[in-house]
């Protein structure tokens, strides 16, 4: 744990420099809205969320969303993670046998 209590680094962007990049920053509001960014090692986004201040963000959600991509680039998208995937739970191998066949193999909760 940092201080805090969280396990990971937190910044503030002030300034509204990361957030114009990210194209998130509200010039007129003069502030960043609640944006999210999943970026992998190559410095591709895989994923991004953005909601206005008055919304929080799920921390939970993003973690699992990391998980899923960390498990597809793991095994070089031969298997893939269905809505609401988590670790350890059934996966999907991509293919023209499941093309239509999807909800015989994955079952949600």
């Amino acid at each position: 744990m940092v201080e805090g209590g969280i396990p990971f680094p937190m910044v503030s962007d002030s300034g509204g420099h990361v957030g114009r990049a990210y194209g998130v920053y509200d010039e007129g509001g003069g502030v960043n809205f609640r944006g999210r960014f999943i970026i992998d090692p190559d410095g591709v986004i895989q994923a991004m969320e953005v909601l206005t201040p008055p919304v929080g963000r799920k921390v939970k959600e993003a973690i699992r969303q990391i998980q899923a991509f960390q498990h597809v680039r793991k095994t070089n998208g031969a298997e893939v993670t269905p809505s609401g995937w988590e670790p350890g739970k059934p996966i999907l191998k991509p293919g023209p046998d499941l093309v239509g066949k999807v909800w015989k193999v994955w079952k949600p909760e």
